[in-house]
């Protein structure tokens, strides 16, 4: 009699399985390298500094979710992401040339909004009421 198989086939417990996160930090270094050394075939993609935040796998890992912020806001986010949407395919080609999957994950590009959550967090901690509250805090203990 051998060995059980694991009856475990999907995560399920909360957040991103180790295979989507490595899977997707993978996708994000290869699109971060295509657009630095600008070898997409758009003159105005090329054109632009994106940086390339996150990038969020589905399960199935079939859809990227792909993270972007052009860089000191030298582009509007949205002419960004229709530049990358414009060439999709072509980006698409490039990651499943350089990843082992099965299928190459549809790219779905977002704005990365996580440097404005820094900023209003930054902004909150220097509320002078927030430092009223933490000085308390630190008294406290």
């Amino acid at each position: 009699m051998g060995t059980p198989m694991s009856n475990k086939r999907f995560n399920t417990g909360s957040g991103p399985s180790q295979r989507q996160l490595r899977v997707g930090e993978l996708i994000r270094r290869t699109l971060s390298d295509v657009l630095n050394r600008a070898e997409i075939h758009d003159p105005e993609l090329n054109a632009m500094s994106i940086t390339v935040g996150e990038v969020s796998c589905s399960p199935d890992l079939k859809v990227a979710t792909v993270y972007v912020m052009p860089l000191m806001g030298s582009v509007p986010v949205e002419n960004a992401i229709a530049a990358l949407a414009r060439n999709k395919a072509e980006l698409r080609h490039r990651v499943a040339s350089e990843l082992t999957l099965k299928y190459a994950p549809d790219l779905r590009f977002r704005p990365d909004e996580t440097f404005d959550r820094l900023d209003e967090t930054r902004r909150l901690f220097a509320d002078p009421s927030v430092q009223r509250d933490l000085d308390a805090a630190d008294d406290a203990e």
